[in-house]
């Protein structure tokens, strides 16, 4: 009766070490639709950002060609179950915001393209999706910080092999994001 019990206990404790990282692993994966959503504007906005940007910019054609490929690859699916496929979406996300940031920095070398008025609301459309994928990262690497610490914790770590859950990267800062920023290279 007492190896029952133990049995028992022992059932209802990996029972509820299973049913936490699975919600982790939820929270995880819905933090991740939440920048899905925010990226996706992102990517919609863009077509009309170089829309308006083309009229202008007859010398800039390679960042436009660039950025039309990145976008195509930051928009491809992703299987949220695997760690390799979430890495390449941040990278082509990260180096499309890179390209994106660049060619904001030449529209400032095209008066009329500057002082365009759907060029100018596009642009703070652009920041305000910025901002929310800011926010929409935070959550993501907050709900995948409780899933990665559940999974490489234990008795969590030994439910995660069993059950075949495995960490989630990190939405990180790009190198380039990470740089000091010097003000004298920006005003040259």
């Amino acid at each position: 009766m007492t190896l029952l019990i133990l049995l028992a206990i022992l059932a209802g404790a990996l029972y509820i070490f299973y049913v936490g990282l699975i919600k982790k692993r939820n929270a995880a994966i819905e933090a991740f639709s939440g920048i899905d959503v925010q990226l996706k504007k992102r990517h919609d906005l863009i077509p009309n950002v170089l829309t308006i940007a083309q009229k202008f910019m007859e010398h800039e054609k390679n960042l436009l060609t660039e950025i039309t490929e990145l976008r195509t690859r930051a928009d491809a699916k992703v299987d949220v179950n695997v760690p390799e496929e979430l890495r390449a979406k941040f990278t082509a996300e990260t180096q499309l915001n890179d390209k994106l940031k660049s060619l904001f920095v030449a529209v400032e070398n095209y008066p009329n393209l500057k002082s365009d008025a759907t060029m100018l609301q596009a642009q703070q459309i652009y920041n305000e999706v910025e901002e929310h994928i800011s926010a929409a990262r935070r959550f993501y690497n907050s709900a995948v910080t409780e899933l990665n610490n559940a999974v490489h914790i234990f008795p969590g770590s030994l439910v995660a092999a069993i059950i075949n859950v495995k960490d989630m990267p990190y939405f990180e800062a790009s190198e380039r994001e990470r740089k000091e920023v010097n003000a004298a290279e920006i005003l040259k």
